[in-house]
């Protein structure tokens, strides 16, 4: 044990620790005179020593013995408090406390299950320095208060606190220098697995200071400077917005140490766990109300100092499923976003079970039959335990729930880490640990009881899946003494399956190649649904057999309304104790992880930092050539990959045909007096072009001529879509209809979709699960994206055409721009006009990345199989982003004004048009990519 023996861990959870005193412990002291005027008349030893004043109890530390228990005193055993006078000194600073139990802890310096000394004794405390009559009033206030009902008790405690906080003064020397401003000052309470401790948060230009009310830090003030803050996130505590997380990296100013069971610190901006580092520090604390919370976050932002680099929780999402980000980081990712913490034991972060054998010899990671079924929750794997749960809750009335436990909540956390944090154990558990045959003594015991026990659903914690820790939780490397089980055999380390060959290293290294195997990344996604998304509540969660008590959910009380004391402690100690459903972070069914063929970069950051690297050294971007021939805008760009050359299309009505290899113009024609609006090239050298005359019109590049001009719509046709293997042609017109042509002609429309606004753009891909089945995305002037997907039976005579579903995707808040479908079909991106693009997972809807830029992106284009994706903006801006990290890895300004088309060629040629005052340009440029 160390030599500082005491810690807020051994008080009661959530107890206030006050102020300290330096004592002597007197021992057999004779007292003689009336109740209330005692005497002291002879003393035989006195113990050097601590006395801890908290808000539940006095706490006494010996320090010339180490040997000694420390002494606790609960106010609620207390029958006596009063001063006593030395008749031969007449030293007034004796303070005696009669209690009817007391409490030693730490016997012989050795951690071990509190003794509770069920006995009348008086203790008697000398203070060397502080005035008896000074502090006995507090205690006897906080006596009084031990004698009420819990809640009672808990709201006089929170009025004591209130006022001894506010009499403690900031001291301004603590300031950085003279000339900060202070911004905001706020009471907040510094949370810690199981200890809350009291401060004051201060805000200024420059800094944040946290001071604690206590002595119990090692410093005064803790200082964060603004410009080393890595990430300030807004969390919830106790099912109330009231959280504040600041993560900063500072070697040069005080630091808070990360408490023991912190045993990884996860950075939400840099999306990878990071161990322990003496330079990363974090702080979290709990307002007193939402609003307090917001204001101080909001003013921080404001301040000129904070330069964070906000992570888009869809990046770390479409680097996951692009496999640049492990199931283990993603899961501690989620964890986070969704407000789970190490910090906070009823928030813990949840992981699920993933391996489901643990009796065989070996472990065959390419057996399906080695995994626990991801599509339901750990209550629901047993169909006949299942079965009784549903019968059970058919018999309840409402609300009603299937499942009277949780899958994670500060026992069930403890449950697994009393090895290595037994001090939390002893906390929680008032000084006793969990009865022998009820611990974790074995891996197989405590998976087939999460299987069969009507009562038990617990999941896992990231510890079970983290190699760098040698699965030190599963060993009982103190030696403490936890008791015999019933067999008679000691509780010491836990027992592993035989694949695990002893080995705790090993046992946690096989379970996080699980973790990240194949059949796992397949299924993942399913898991997720379950935990933080559109399963974990409400009519989905009952479909899944996901339903727990309502009071685990966000939102099904509002703590703050509730005024009544009673009810409301009663409701704090079930959300504290029984367990908290994260925050809902998806409304939609989660994407999969795509499968991976080549071996990926280990984490995320080396993707990062070659993005950097390609954004300041690698890349180039030269002006080839350019021409500017059109009169108006340039709606339209096409490349012709087997000639090397490439068409525009105009709103002044023609089209130029241009040669790469020899950079110049090759063809000029005037196709209509209206504007052209879209434009299609098939393999047979016909030029398909949409025309704001409501027209058709294919034109004949071998003879030169027009060859087909036909009435599509009755508007404007604003977009086209041409399958070349199957002739078949798709438009959109402002007219508020699409229509699918085979072998174009007047009276070949085959398939037809009425809308309610404008068609903007579109673009389809043939399914590559069904031979016969289509998507169509349509972006519409009311920024609604919806998904067509229809099967055409082209080899029958009839045609056979049957819509099969139309949904709409997501809505942009202006209207769409461009739409632009991957080469799989599998996912969409889209820009609009309220400068956002989106990539759209196809099948679940799920919105995998979301960007807001700084101008609005107009056009669209993938290259290098999806890797890279094209954008332009109305301004004239171009970029680079890299679809697999997430990232803009380059930008350049490329013509003076909107940039209205971008194309790529098979020679790594970028094609852009736009306007350069006064002229409308092409511009062919040379890259790397």
């Amino acid at each position: 044990m160390e030599k500082e023996r005491f810690s807020l861990l051994l008080l009661e959870p959530g107890e206030i620790y006050f102020e300290d005193f330096s004592v002597d412990l007197l021992e057999n002291v004779k007292q003689i005179g009336s109740s209330s005027s005692r005497t002291a008349t002879t003393k035989s030893n006195e113990i050097l020593g601590r006395l801890k004043m908290c808000s539940k109890s006095l706490l006494f530390e010996p320090k010339s013995n180490l040997e000694m228990p420390l002494i606790k005193i609960p106010y609620k055993e207390c029958l006596k408090m009063y001063r006593l006078e030395n008749i031969k000194t007449m030293d007034l600073n004796i303070l005696a406390v009669e209690c009817q139990q007391y409490i030693e802890m730490l016997s012989g310096n050795i951690l071990q299950p509190y003794k509770f000394k069920q006995e009348i004794r008086v203790f008697f405390f000398n203070f060397h320095y502080g005035k008896v009559d000074e502090y006995l009033p507090q205690l006897h206030q906080l006596h009084r208060a031990s004698t009420l009902h819990a809640y009672e008790q808990n709201s006089m405690i929170a009025t004591i606190v209130f006022s001894r906080h506010n009499r403690v003064k900031f001291n301004p020397l603590w300031l950085d220098n003279l000339y900060e401003e202070k911004i905001v000052d706020y009471q907040v309470e510094k949370i810690n697995p199981l200890v809350v401790n009291p401060g004051r948060l201060l805000l200024t230009n420059s800094f944040i200071y946290f001071q604690p009310y206590n002595n119990i830090e090692t410093y005064p003030v803790v200082k964060i400077r603004l410009k080393s803050i890595q990430s300030l996130i807004r969390r919830r505590f106790l099912l109330r917005h009231i959280g504040l997380e600041i993560k900063w990296c500072d070697t040069n100013t005080p630091t808070t140490p990360i408490p023991s069971t912190s045993l990884l610190v996860f950075n939400s901006n840099s999306s990878s766990n990071l161990p322990h580092d003496s330079n990363i520090n974090l702080l979290y604390v709990s307002f007193r109300n939402e609003s307090d919370r917001n204001t101080f976050y909001e003013r921080t932002c404001e301040q000129n100092d904070l330069q964070i680099v906000e992570q888009i929780p869809e990046s770390i999402t479409l680097q996951w499923q692009n496999g640049l980000l492990s199931n283990y980081d993603y899961l501690l990712y989620l964890n986070s976003l969704a407000d789970r913490t190490y910090q906070d034991l009823t928030q813990y972060p949840v992981f699920p079970w993933i391996v489901a054998d643990y009796s065989s010899p070996e472990l065959d990671l390419t057996d399906p039959k080695s995994f626990r079924d991801l599509t339901k929750p750990i209550g629901a794997l047993n169909e006949e335990r299942l079965a009784r749960l549903k019968e059970r809750c058919d018999e309840m009335s409402e609300p009603k729930f299937l499942y009277g436990s949780h899958y994670s909540a500060p026992g069930l956390v403890l449950f697994y880490l009393v090895r290595k944090v037994p001090k939390l154990m002893l906390c929680l558990q008032n000084g006793r640990f969990d009865h022998p045959d009820r611990m974790f003594n074995k891996v197989e015991d405590v998976w087939r009881n999460c299987m069969n026990n009507m009562a038990d659903f617990k999941e896992l914690i990231p510890e079970f899946y983290d190699p760098s820790r040698k699965g030190d939780f599963l060993l009982n490397k103190m030696k403490i003494i936890f008791g015999q089980r019933y067999d008679g055999s000691q509780v010491n380390n836990v027992a592993l399956p035989k694949w695990a060959e002893n080995s705790p290293e090993l046992f946690v290294q096989k379970l996080r190649e699980a973790l990240e195997s194949d059949y796992v990344s397949q299924n993942l996604h399913h898991w997720i649904d379950l935990i933080f998304g559109y399963k974990q509540k409400g009519e989905e969660a009952l479909k899944a057999n996901n339903l727990f008590y309502h009071l685990c959910y966000e939102g099904a009380v509002d703590l703050d309304l509730v005024k009544d004391l009673a009810q409301r402690h009663a409701l704090e100690v079930q959300i504290s104790e029984f367990g908290q459903i994260p925050k809902q972070l998806f409304t939609l069914p989660h994407v999969a992880k795509l499968p991976t063929i080549n071996k990926l970069p280990p984490s995320i950051t080396s993707i990062i930092s070659e993005d950097e690297n390609l954004r300041e050294n690698s890349i180039i971007f030269t002006l080839e050539s350019q021409f500017c021939s059109h009169k108006d805008e340039i709606s339209s760009l096409c490349v012709d990959s087997q000639r090397n050359c490439f068409l525009t299309a105009g709103k002044d009505g023609t089209f130029k045909y241009y040669s790469t290899e020899e950079r110049r113009q090759l063809r000029n024609v005037q196709i209509s007096d209206m504007s052209l609006s879209a434009m299609q090239l098939t393999t047979n050298r016909l030029i398909i072009f949409g025309c704001w005359d409501n027209s058709i019109i294919v034109y004949n590049l071998d003879y030169g001529r027009v060859s087909t001009a036909i009435p599509a719509h009755d508007d404007a046709v604003s977009c086209l879509y041409y399958f070349c293997d199957e002739n078949l042609l798709i438009s959109g017109s402002w007219d508020c209809s699409v229509k699918i042509w085979k072998n174009f002609s007047t009276y070949s429309v085959i398939g037809y979709l009425s809308l309610e606004d404008k068609i903007q753009c579109l673009d389809a891909r043939k399914s590559l699960s069904s031979a016969n089945e289509y998507k169509i995305v349509i972006g519409c002037e009311n920024g609604e994206i919806l998904l067509w997907t229809i099967c055409l039976d082209l080899q029958r005579d009839e045609k056979l055409f049957e819509m099969q579903d139309t949904k709409i995707l997501l809505r942009h808040s202006n209207g769409v721009n461009d739409i632009k479908f991957c080469t799989n079909g599998s996912k969409i991106v889209t820009c609009g006009g309220g400068k956002i693009f989106n990539i759209v997972d196809i099948e679940t809807g799920m919105i995998v990345f979301k960007k807001e830029m700084n101008n609005i992106v107009t056009c669209l284009c993938w290259i290098k199989n999806n890797t890279y994706l094209l954008m332009g903006d109305n301004l004239g801006k171009f970029y680079i982003w890299n679809m697999l990290s997430g990232n803009i890895i380059y930008e350049k300004q490329i013509h003076q004004d909107n940039i209205s088309n971008i194309a790529f060629t098979n020679n790594s040629q970028i094609i852009t048009t736009g306007k350069d005052s006064p002229d409308y340009c092409v511009k062919i440029w040379q890259t790397n990519l």
